[in-house]
């Protein structure tokens, strides 16, 4: 190799490396998220998992009244607040929010990206509940109107994908890591709080929503590493 080529190539072999392994990281969580979707999916299609979900279903009851949900009356206020987190209504005011703000910046692959994101999610779970019609639990009342299929729970895999897309993408903007870490940190609690209030509130099992999270977390994967490749070919905007 001619001593300028090699000059260049110990220059930004760190670089290379760094790339890579991040890649490789994003790459394999993926894949783990993935795959847990699809055992919690097999389970649930062989019909292995109903004693599991109906006895945490029931875990949130009074004994003897499967409508009064256990604690005071304000953790299921706040439970109901909760879940409108996880919202089609809420998800996509944030989502226009949020795009607008990076078209102000003039970020248009950014703002591109994260409507693709958060458009995809919406698809990608309509498309799972209809391929697998699983109908809500019975077991127990539910506390808010639901009009859709269970399996996997959109609300999980939605806030999965929509706020998690959004603590990564903020978290690019960000040079110090314990920001960094506190958006990625938020985007986690939001999605694990809105999973659970659809447990508690009695609509999904804890099966539909196991699978939301991995589901979701593996679009938002996905589209991590979209932005990451797209990035590095001068076709996103750079990170801080």
């Amino acid at each position: 190799m001619p001593p300028a080529l090699t000059r260049m190539f110990e220059r930004w072999k760190p670089l290379f490396s760094r790339i890579e392994a991040r890649g490789l990281v994003i790459l394999l969580l993926a894949s783990g998220s993935l795959g847990a979707f699809l055992s919690i999916a097999g389970e649930v299609r062989e019909g292995d998992t109903h004693a599991f979900d109906d006895a945490i279903l029931l875990w949130f009851r009074t004994p003897g009244d499967t409508a009064d949900p256990i604690g005071p009356a304000w953790v299921e206020m706040a439970f109901r607040d909760i879940t409108a987190l996880g919202g089609m209504t809420v998800l996509a005011l944030i989502t226009l929010a949020v795009v607008g703000y990076l078209l102000i910046c003039r970020k248009h692959a950014s703002a591109l990206l994260v409507a693709v994101a958060v458009l995809g999610g919406v698809a990608v779970s309509s498309l799972l509940k209809l391929g697998f019609d699983r109908p809500r639990p019975d077991v127990v009342a539910h506390l808010v109107d639901v009009h859709t299929l269970s399996f996997p729970s959109g609300h999980a895999m939605l806030s999965a994908a929509t706020y998690l897309t959004l603590g990564v993408l903020l978290a690019r903007t960000e040079k110090r890591f314990v920001v960094r870490s506190y958006f990625v940190g938020v985007a986690i609690l939001l999605t694990l709080l809105i999973g659970l209030s659809r447990i508690y509130l009695g609509v999904h099992y804890p099966t539909d929503v196991l699978a939301g999270w991995c589901a979701g977390a593996a679009w938002a994967l996905i589209c991590w590493a979209a932005a990451r490749w797209l990035q590095h070919r001068g076709q996103v905007e750079p990170s801080s």
